[in-house]
């Protein structure tokens, strides 16, 4: 394989990978818009859901503006390649939380109070620890990617 043939073969990798960081940044944007107005439309459900759980209910006054302000943060980040790795990052310790909370009630509690709100509360607590599970897999893979294929490639003449 000459010289030309392997920098158009990285050319279409580095293509693919972007593609797929992108897919994946979408994915959440919708993920976390959605999940945010879910809740502000039903701010008050959700204020009760969070006081009502054994784990979260003594951060009841503060998590459930903290969750949603996080979540359209993360929203922004996504949108801008240049702040895409740092959402990429929040959106995996984010849902990281999520599982490890998810994962907590599944092994202590009876009483497993759902504050997901729109179709995600719809989901049984197992399916809903392996989406966020996947989530999490989803979000390391685009920011693997993001991060190997938003830089300029070594011996780039264009990025001296």
């Amino acid at each position: 394989m000459d010289f030309n043939q392997k920098r158009i073969n990285n050319g279409t990798m580095k293509t693919k990978k972007t593609g797929i960081t992108t897919f994946i940044s979408i994915f959440f944007i919708l993920l976390f818009c959605y999940a945010a107005i879910s809740k502000i439309m039903d701010f008050e459900k959700f204020q009760i859901q969070i006081k009502d759980s054994p784990l979260l209910g003594s951060f009841s006054e503060i998590l459930p503006v903290s969750i949603i302000v996080i979540e359209l943060v993360l929203v922004g980040l996504l949108c801008y390649q240049k702040t895409r790795n740092t959402g990429l990052l929040g959106s995996f310790i984010l849902m990281l939380f999520f599982t490890g909370y998810i994962a907590h009630m599944l092994l202590t509690s009876e009483n497993l109070p759902c504050s997901c709100g729109g179709i995600l509360e719809k989901m049984t607590w197992k399916q809903h620890l392996y989406f966020n599970i996947g989530c999490a897999v989803l979000a390391i893979l685009a920011l693997v990617y993001n991060k190997k294929y938003s830089r300029p490639a070594d011996g780039d003449s264009n990025h001296s």
